[in-house]
This record gives C-alpha cells, structure tokens and sequence, in this order.
C-alpha cells in the first residue's frame, strides 16, 4: 500500500480541498504551509505525453515513478473527499448563515496574505510598487458584475481553467474567482448533485488549465519568486472587499430555477445592514470567526514545522 498512498499528503490533500471549496484561502497557499508547494508544482509540470511512451517502454512502475503517482494519487484522494464531504455543508451556510461563513473567510484570507508577506525576507521599492499595483488591481476585480446565467459547456470550461491556475497560486482562491465568473454555486450544486453535465467542462477545463499554467508559474517563482509573492499578498489584499460579510443588494437577475439572486452588492458597515435589511448584524459572532479563521492558518503553518 506504501508504494501507492500516502496517508500524510493525504491528509495534505483534504486540507487543500477544504480550503478550494471556500472562496477564503487557496489550496496552493494550503500547499505552500504545509511544505509540499515545490513538489507539487514540479509534478505536475512533470507531466506530459512523453511519460506515456514511458509506459509503453519500461512499464507501470517506472510510468508511476515518473509521473510520481504515488504523491498525485495520495492528494487527489483527499482533495476530493474533502470538496464531496463540505459542499453540501458551505451550500447550507451561504443560504442560512452568509454572515458568519463570510466572517469566517475574511479572517482566513487576512491569514493567508500576513503569511505570504512573511516569505518576503527583504521588501525594497519594486516590491512596494508591485504590492500597489496588485492591491488596485485586486480591489478593481472585486467591482466587476460577476457573470450570471452562463452555462454553456465553453463557459464552464474556461470557468475550471481559470479557477484551477488560481487554486495553485498560494493566496488566490480559486472558489473566489468562481465567485466572480458566477459559476461558485453553479458548481457547488453540481458537486454536491453528482451533475456530471456542469462536473465534465469544469474537469476538462481544470487540467488543461494546470498542465498550462504550472510552467508559467514554475517559471515566475524560479526567476522572480519575492516580487510574485508580493504581487499575490497585494492581490489577496485588494480582493479582500469581495468576502466583507455585510452586503448591500443593488441589483438582482433571475437565475435558471426560477429564482432571485444577488448580481450587484455593494460592502456596508454592520450597522447600516442591519438599518436596510432590519437583519441582526450578527457582530460578536462574526468577530470571532474572523478570528478563529485567522488562527486556522498559522496554526497549520505551526503544525507543518513540527
């Protein structure tokens, strides 16, 4: 069994997944934590035709090698019991606790973008000025109309592409970009459905995505590794709007089952939700989920030094 699972990159892999599903930290800041950022992103750029000729030539077991199975196989599991197993539950709190859930998320990305920072030993003006510009950039991203009502197979799949490039980036949640593509429950019901019509294009849309883009990035941490994490705190940052638990609804659209859903909304203070919505603002409590969503990621950093 050691020679194809591997219980720690497991559990490894159900911490990614967690945190894939909500729109609060990444799976690649998850990865980047817990030590196993490196090897994951030179396996999967590892992968490519040339290893099936390998199997074909040599075998299974030197094909497995090659590729590392074992690694892959041992995340994947985990990763995808973790998505199957929370997406019936972030499904229920969106629609009955947003507040709380989205508390919860601020706290885990303020975490997430700290500890990024953090691997930036020395700061200078270029890192400064590209912080800058990525918060502008991050903050501008969070005031687009999301898309609403796209459910073309297209769409989906350059939905799953998208999404998965930023699920391997440490700081950028790929659940948020669903978010912003409108896909996020889309998707959610679909995982926690088994709807393989959504399920395929967002599939197929994935891993043409990360076999593209894990060169790219490889590339960009080999050559310029302190100003792209800098650039990822400064997004991060700026994205920080998208997750403010308290909501305004500007505009709404009809969504594809005959019901309304919020396309425009705009960050208010607590107060002044409760004033519109005449809802509890729910303060106490969501201070301290943000908090305990804060703790979560430097208690796995503290947990993966040991």
């Amino acid at each position: 069994m050691g020679k194809f699972f591997r219980f720690p990159i497991f559990l490894r892999g159900i911490a990614m997944g967690a945190a894939d599903v909500v729109p609060g930290v990444s799976g690649g800041t998850i990865a980047f934590i817990t030590g196993i950022y490196e090897e994951l992103i030179l396996t999967i750029k590892g992968l490519d035709l040339g290893k099936l000729k390998l199997l074909q030539q040599e075998g299974f077991a030197s094909f497995w090698k090659a590729i590392n199975g074992t690694f892959l196989m041992s995340l994947l599991l985990g990763i995808g019991v973790s998505l199957i197993s929370l997406a019936k539950l972030i499904s229920y709190l969106l629609v009955h606790q947003p507040i709380l859930l989205f508390a919860f998320f601020f706290g885990l990305i303020v975490a997430s973008a700290i500890y990024i920072g953090k691997q930036i030993t020395r700061w200078d003006w270029k890192h400064l000025v590209v912080l800058l510009i990525c918060v502008a950039i991050g903050y501008g991203i969070t005031l687009i109309t999301p898309a609403s009502g796209q459910t073309s197979f297209l769409y989906l799949f350059f939905s799953g592409a998208i999404a998965i490039c930023a699920m391997i980036l440490p700081g950028i949640s790929g659940a948020f970009i669903l978010l912003l593509l409108g896909q996020y429950n889309e998707i959610i019901n679909a995982i926690k459905e088994f709807n393989f019509s959504t399920l395929v294009p967002v599939a197929l849309g994935a891993i043409v995505g990360i076999l593209s883009f894990s060169r790219v990035l490889s590339w960009l941490f080999n050559h310029y590794k302190t100003l792209t994490l800098a650039g990822l705190t400064g997004f991060v940052l700026g994205a920080l709007n998208k997750v403010w638990p308290w909501k305004e609804v500007v505009e709404t659209y009809m969504d594809r089952h005959g019901e309304v859903q919020p396309l425009i909304e705009k960050s208010i203070s607590p107060i002044k939700f409760a004033e519109i919505t005449g809802q509890s603002h729910q303060l106490p409590t969501a201070i301290i989920l943000a908090i305990v969503g804060f703790i979560t990621v430097f208690a796995l950093e503290k947990l993966a030094s040991k």
